[in-house]
């Protein structure tokens, strides 16, 4: 066995199974968020642990946990881990890239679609007995074809979702403030300045990380470039977005919807929001197909088992850790 090990929430069986036979574990089978004080007593003892985006690892936490060698975290993002404390600790972090890609993309083309079509609404009227009959003016929406689309943060998941607008013959432009190879940059698709995005795109999806300078990067400020007829895609993180200021601009008019699968707060969702028709909410379930979630499972804890062997795992985030990695 390569030591203990922490399953703090559950996983798919496949994944447990693969980590059952080559460590010991403790896993929590509650679908429940371990405690601070929960999560610091079961991570005595244990070499590794795999952990999800709701368990927080900050300073405290990790300065607390002297056996862990390797936290292997089920998301793309991992800004619930202190890196730089992490990596000075010699901790290695991992995280599972590459395979939610298409995934999210079609979930965050949901929303858009969603959105724009007022699907939500629709469902709620029909459901509700007040439809009588069909009306000309009835629920109307916007239309996605031919239109502009706009997407903040050209990585992997930013680059799918111009695959599929590009199906819907849409102008794709997009904003990202590290240089992303021309390879990766299908034809006709226009790099432009972030004002110019906000102003000139009937449709704005964010994909990037949750950083200092991603935190609010919309607020009332960008709200008030935007066009009328906008409408805002959000599966990347919560805080990249004034919860606020979005309801604001929602209920005034500044904009003309929104698709947000993350929040600022979660599981709280700012209250003004949950009172608004033209915003279209569900619960950070981007990636949650059988497939994905599976595999992101399955990554996790190949990602795990490497780092205990003493190998640099695939996905490892801090590979400044290495120079002290713990033994």
């Amino acid at each position: 066995m390569l030591g203990k090990i922490l399953v703090t929430k559950p996983i798919f069986a496949e994944a447990l199974d693969f980590l059952k036979s080559r460590t010991s574990i403790d896993a929590n089978p509650e679908d429940r968020v371990l405690s601070r004080a929960e999560l610091v007593a079961r991570l005595q003892g244990k070499q590794g642990a795999v952990t999800q985006l709701t368990d927080i690892l900050d300073r405290e936490v990790l300065e607390a946990i002297p056996d862990i060698r390797i936290l292997s975290n089920i998301a793309v993002g991992f800004n619930n881990v202190d890196i730089q404390t992490a990596s000075r600790l010699g901790i290695l972090v991992t995280n599972t890239p590459g395979v939610l890609t298409e995934t999210t993309a079609d979930f965050a083309w949901s929303l858009l679609m969603a959105a724009a079509r007022r699907v939500v609404e629709g469902d709620a009227f029909a459901r509700s007995g007040q439809w009588k009959a069909w009306g000309l003016q009835m629920l109307l929406g916007h239309d996605i074809y031919g239109k502009t689309l706009g997407i903040v943060g050209f990585g992997r998941i930013g680059q799918a979702m111009a695959q599929r607008a590009a199906g819907f013959n849409m102008s794709i432009q997009y904003f990202d403030s590290l240089p992303v190879p021309a390879s990766a940059v299908p034809p006709g698709v226009k790099s432009v300045s972030l004002d110019a995005l906000l102003s000139t795109s009937d449709y704005i999806s964010l994909h990037v990380p949750l950083l200092p300078e991603t935190k609010h990067l919309l607020n009332e400020k960008t709200f008030a470039l935007m066009k009328p007829n906008c409408i805002v895609v959000n599966t990347s993180r919560g805080p990249v977005i004034d919860e606020k200021a979005l309801a604001r601009a929602l209920r005034t008019g500044k904009i003309a919807a929104a698709g947000l699968d993350v929040f600022e707060r979660e599981p709280e969702i700012e209250p003004d929001l949950l009172e608004l028709s033209n915003a279209v909410l569900a619960p950070h379930i981007a990636s949650a197909s059988h497939e994905t979630r599976s595999k992101m499972c399955m990554m996790a804890a190949e990602n795990l088992i490497a780092g205990l062997e003493g190998k640099q795992p695939a996905n490892l985030v801090n590979p400044e850790a290495l120079v002290n990695r713990r033994q």
